[in-house]
């Protein structure tokens, strides 16, 4: 087995509840070292709940979880990211009172084996509009601006993997597209990416692997080509 293709994450018969409600039932997933894997399905089929239950947010959860080779099926989400595992959550969760620069800067710090890849200088010049507003506060900033910072502070932990949930939802084209240009580059720089978006051709254009979660399950899973080719796929979204 090649240094690329080792498992970054191992996820097993995952379960999931929030109170009596079972959501998720027994999904697999794996993400290899710099792979990039797409997550679709309509809304209310899990995939959120699936993303936080990998990250330890959803404590009613069964099932095993690997980040590295360690056991991290019971860990809180403090110890996921200590792993180096970041989240650019659905609405963005940027501080609203800090600057751009105090938003970026707290949560700088090396990655695994000391890396330091993603600079404070290379978020600007990733995200030149944060360049123009960072002694503005988080609530200072339009929608666009604030998931540019979102992915930013969370390039700024230099991550091995990076959590993308709805990164697009609501913003103009053409921030949309500014969106997509940085998450090419993260894919390029060996960032392995898990990617939720509800624009289902872009997510599978720019990914390795895809799965298709419906109720809770995984419905499709395998090669993005493949997947996007396969004419179950539009009856499981919906579309």
């Amino acid at each position: 087995m090649t240094p690329a293709k080792e498992p970054l994450l191992e996820a097993r018969d995952i379960h999931a509840w929030y109170g009596s409600s079972h959501v998720l039932h027994g999904v697999a997933l794996d993400i290899a070292r710099g792979e990039t894997v797409g997550l679709l399905g309509r809304n209310g089929m899990g995939k959120s709940t699936l993303i936080r239950t990998l990250l330890g947010h959803v404590t009613q959860r069964d099932g095993r979880i690997g980040f590295f080779g360690q056991d991290c099926s019971r860990a809180r989400p403090h110890e996921v990211a200590r792993l180096g595992v970041a989240y650019v959550p659905e609405g963005r969760g940027v501080f609203p009172n800090l600057s751009v620069r105090e938003n970026l800067v707290m949560a700088a710090r090396p990655g695994r084996q000391g890396r330091h890849d993603w600079t404070f200088e290379r978020v600007m010049s990733t995200f030149p509009r944060l360049s123009e507003r960072l002694n503005n506060g988080g609530a200072q900033l339009s929608g666009g601006e604030q998931q540019m910072l979102s992915i930013g502070r969370a390039l700024m932990t230099n991550p091995e993997l990076i959590i993308l949930d709805e990164a697009t939802e609501g913003l103009a084209p053409l921030i949309v597209a500014e969106i997509w240009r940085v998450i090419g580059e993260i894919r390029t720089s060996g960032i392995a990416t898990l990617i939720v978006d509800r624009d289902w051709r872009k997510v599978l254009g720019r990914s390795d692997r895809a799965l298709v979660l419906q109720k809770g399950q995984v419905v499709m899973s395998g090669a993005s080509d493949a997947v996007a080719r396969d004419p179950a796929l539009t009856g499981y979204l919906g579309v």
